[in-house]
């Protein structure tokens, strides 16, 4: 690849590069009880065996933070708060390993307790993965009498799957899931410098589900 041409693709990628699509999949499955004007809360978790790495914790810590800001009047607990508190039942050696087991954990009357103190009437129990699938190009660098510089051309397909069950502590039943798949392709041209042109699949994942997770909740009842 010419210098030329290395330019005019890097003109070309800067407008229409570092898209994202995301395709949602939301079920409701039972009709789940409104919340109150005030004083409710959800927790925000990731689920201890459902997640691929520590990097998508802070896929988990995203979705709450967007939560809380789709809905200020519901309290959104922080998960490592919510961990502390439950202490031990929701470690990772004690923790339900499925939605579906959630239920019988309520028959602890300490567990119940805790969540009344904390007024929890929600859980959304997140799963899944960011990855790499596919990535193609080289650029390499080098240092001479003139100068340094690095030429060439990179791309890589990233994709985020993430699944959320809305678990309604008031039935003891999951009252939606939720399933958002997002793809992007990242691009570093190089020509001389590199430049990284970004699809932030994460980031956008994170604002789809932190919105369906808002829409899925009831509203509140009236007084």
């Amino acid at each position: 690849m010419t210098a030329r041409a290395l330019a005019i693709m890097v003109v070309v990628l800067a407008l229409s590069a570092c898209r994202s699509q995301t395709i949602v999949d939301r079920h409701t499955a039972v009709a789940a009880p409104p919340l109150a004007a005030d004083g409710d809360s959800i927790v925000v978790l990731g689920r201890a065996r459902g997640l691929a790495g520590p990097s998508d914790r802070d896929f988990v810590t995203c979705v709450g933070d967007k939560l809380a800001h789709h809905l200020p009047e519901l309290n959104v607990i922080a998960e490592q708060a919510f961990l502390d508190a439950m202490y031990p039942w929701f470690e990772t050696a004690t923790a339900p390993s499925q939605v579906s087991q959630l239920g019988a954990l309520f028959k602890n009357e300490a567990v119940r307790n805790r969540f009344e103190e904390k007024g929890i009437r929600y859980i959304s129990w997140i799963t899944g993965r960011t990855e790499t699938v596919d990535s193609a190009g080289s650029i390499s660098c080098a240092a001479g009498p003139g100068g340094a510089g690095c030429f060439g051309f990179k791309s890589w397909d990233d994709e985020a799957d993430y699944e959320a069950a809305l678990w309604a502590v008031d039935i003891k039943e999951s009252a939606a899931m939720i399933a958002t798949r997002t793809t992007g392709t990242s691009y570093v041209p190089a020509l001389i410098l590199p430049l990284p042109l970004l699809a932030r699949v994460k980031s956008a994942a994170c604002a789809s589900m932190a919105e369906q997770l808002a829409q899925a909740l009831p509203a509140p009842a009236p007084h």
